[in-house]
């Protein structure tokens, strides 16, 4: 569970936002969605390849 604690004469906004970047340092909210449906193996390893070739080949092309 995540805590926050609000310090002397800050504002909610301020204490606010420090936990919602501690939420998604947390990377909670992307393991929810990519629970949200069963995705076979192969499948992601699949998008997994295909996304790094998309990175690989972008990598090429801004350096040329």
């Amino acid at each position: 569970m995540i805590e926050i604690k609000v310090k002397d004469n800050e504002s909610i906004d301020r204490a606010l936002k420090r936990f919602k970047k501690k939420f998604e340092r947390t990377k909670v909210l992307r393991e929810l969605r990519g629970r949200a449906y069963y995705e076979k193996e192969s499948v992601t390893s699949r998008k997994k390849s295909i996304k790094a070739a998309y990175k690989i080949k972008m990598r090429t092309e801004a350096g040329a």
